[in-house]
């Protein structure tokens, strides 16, 4: 499946002859704060003046490596960085491998050629670029091919992707990006091929109120992940970020995610997934859609 558009086109038109109701649930912006990006297929945020960062997904296989240009452009007017999520697989279901062939041939060098493609085009992108490969490895739930394999074959795997995108960029930075955990630290690949971590923070009412008992804001939500990736030392970033429920579920995390809290000194920026999960969440809750802005139509 070819990327599509990446971060980078605008909404869908919307049949004028149907009122709609827009609901906006965008952060507030702290400035000087924690900063700000977003993952948005939808165009959501771009006429927005204080996003920093522009956030994009691309598999390895099947893809159109010029819409990396496109998005590069996009990105250079409004003056964002690129943080580029690759993540090693096909987005064709039919096409995927299971996660003990997708290893061997990654541990193979199979997919060696993909790589150096994408970090070709990276090159001569005239942005600021983060890479971040292979996310959320300590996931046990099988959403991913790559995760949960042995630590020190997605460690060797991770080390020469960050080489290959060194060598080619060397001002690139690299991204590793648990989920948040336990035994991510196992997956630790050394200091010397992090510049930042990335974690994955999503609240969802129903599923709180059924995992949790009740609603848990952005601090609570973040705090475990947080508190397990500290030990490194390193610059801290919600790579994915997400919120769905009631306005008054939502209200707490619409205020506080780019706000500056104690707890968490070294995280500086969080990135919006501006987009319907494309995972079902447990407890038969389906898809959550954390789209800022949700447009429904009046009956």
């Amino acid at each position: 499946m070819a990327v599509t558009g990446l971060a980078v086109l605008p909404a869908l038109a919307q049949d004028a002859t149907k009122p709609m109701t827009v609901v906006d649930k965008k952060p507030v912006i702290h400035p000087g704060e924690v900063k700000f990006g977003a993952y948005d297929p939808h165009g959501d945020f771009s006429t927005q003046k204080d996003l920093d960062t522009e956030g994009l997904f691309l598999p390895w296989e099947d893809v159109d490596l010029d819409t990396l240009r496109v998005a590069d452009d996009y990105a250079l007017k409004r003056g964002r960085k690129l943080l580029i999520t690759i993540e090693p697989w096909s987005w064709n279901e039919d096409w995927r491998l299971t996660s003990d062939q997708l290893r061997a041939k990654v541990m193979a060098g199979e997919y060696d050629g993909n790589i150096k493609a994408i970090s070709k085009i990276v090159a001569t992108l005239k942005s600021p670029v983060i890479i971040r490969w292979g996310q959320e490895m300590e996931d046990k739930t099988g959403r991913f091919s790559w995760s949960n394999w042995p630590a020190k074959d997605y460690i060797a795997a991770y080390k020469r992707v960050a080489d290959q995108f060194r060598k080619d960029r060397p001002d690139v930075q690299i991204m590793w990006s648990p989920k948040g955990e336990d035994g991510l630290d196992k997956y630790y690949p050394g200091d010397n091929y992090v510049d930042l971590v990335g974690l994955s923070v999503f609240g969802f009412q129903p599923f709180d109120q059924r995992a949790f008992g009740g609603p848990r804001t952005f601090a609570e939500a973040l705090q475990p992940g947080y508190d397990r990736v500290k030990q490194f030392q390193k610059p801290v970033w919600v790579a994915e970020l997400g919120y769905e429920g009631d306005a008054q579920y939502m209200q707490p995390w619409i205020n506080t995610v780019t706000a500056r809290n104690p707890n968490f000194p070294s995280l500086q920026e969080v990135v919006y997934f501006n987009d319907r999960e494309v995972q079902a969440w447990p407890y038969g809750l389906g898809h959550p859609n954390w789209r800022v802005h949700k447009e429904m139509t009046e009956n």
